[in-house]
């Protein structure tokens, strides 16, 4: 049997309902769990991490809204994920982790052999956070790292701290995904995410959804956009003070750069499949860039 999913939302967890999510847990018939804004006791989470710990299938833990409440459901969490090797994305949005906990955590997140998708948004993060997420974005390939990466709604990130997650994400090989909204950014950082972009060649999806962007940083964004070549695709710049012309520009030109790509793509695939195509030049190699990410790994992550 192929293993299913737990989805629960909002509920009252009792100590049955979590021993028969634990025994699947063990039995590895579940890929996903999902346990947002639920209510369990301290003793309850205990047993579920030990459960995550001894799964070979869990692939996503939603753990939203509040779950992981304090420093001791940190901690049972940090030695769970030291001994889990399957778990691909983890979601604690809405957790008050705050900078202390993360550093419990991180010592975990940084040798988990699979996780590339982190939902960190709205947990109460500073700049100590920012600076032990820093550290899952490897530089040089040498190890894994994230590829989708989610600190929405940290409003105590200052600017130093923005800083050196735009320099990580420039010099990232790997990250895809990076959803920054609802942070107080302003034009100074979003220029910093600019250059960010402009280096970065894998960074595909950027949300800076209200996070206080006016013209100027627009502006830089579309000139980054028209005269670099960069692999994003998606720029969300809504509840911003935008003009919509602006925000038009830009769109359209991220349009335009796909379907070059797919266009090229659309080659690749006809001389693959007719090789007596004759190319101008015998000696000249094509690279196919492809853009699609497909299902997002941070499926979950909507409050």
């Amino acid at each position: 049997m192929l293993p299913g999913s737990i989805q629960i939302s909002g509920e009252t967890l009792s100590s049955a309902e979590i021993r028969d999510i634990c025994e699947s847990l063990r039995e590895n018939s579940v890929r996903l769990l999902s346990l947002r804004g639920c209510q369990l006791s301290d003793r309850d989470f205990g047993r579920i991490c030990r459960g995550v710990a001894e799964s070979h299938s869990l692939a996503q833990l939603n753990l939203n809204l509040g779950i992981v409440s304090n420093i001791n459901r940190v901690k049972q969490l940090a030695e769970a994920l030291k001994t889990n090797r399957s778990v691909q994305s983890l979601f604690l949005h809405g957790s008050p982790l705050t900078d202390a906990g993360l550093a419990l955590l991180n010592p975990a997140l940084s040798i988990h052999p699979s996780l590339v998708a982190l939902d960190l948004g709205d947990c109460m993060l500073g700049d100590e956070g920012i600076n032990l997420i820093c550290g899952l974005l490897p530089p040089d390939g040498a190890k894994s790292g994230l590829k989708e990466l989610t600190l929405s709604a940290n409003p105590g990130v200052t600017a130093k701290g923005w800083g050196r997650l735009a320099i990580a994400v420039a010099h990232s090989s790997q990250v895809r995904v990076l959803n920054l909204d609802y942070n107080p950014l302003g034009d100074q950082v979003a220029g910093m995410l600019a250059v960010a972009v402009a280096s970065s060649r894998t960074l595909e999806v950027l949300d800076l959804e209200g996070t206080g962007l006016t013209n100027h940083s627009a502006q830089t964004l579309l000139d980054m956009v028209e005269n670099y070549p960069t692999a994003l695709r998606t720029l969300i710049l809504a509840e911003n003070s935008i003009s919509p012309e602006l925000q038009q520009q830009i769109s359209d030109l991220l349009s335009e750069g796909e379907e070059e790509e797919e266009n090229e793509a659309h080659e690749v695939t006809a001389r693959e499949q007719n090789p007596w195509i004759c190319q101008s030049n015998p000696s000249s190699q094509m690279v196919l860039v492809t853009s699609g990410l497909g299902e997002s790994l941070l499926a979950e992550t909507e409050m």
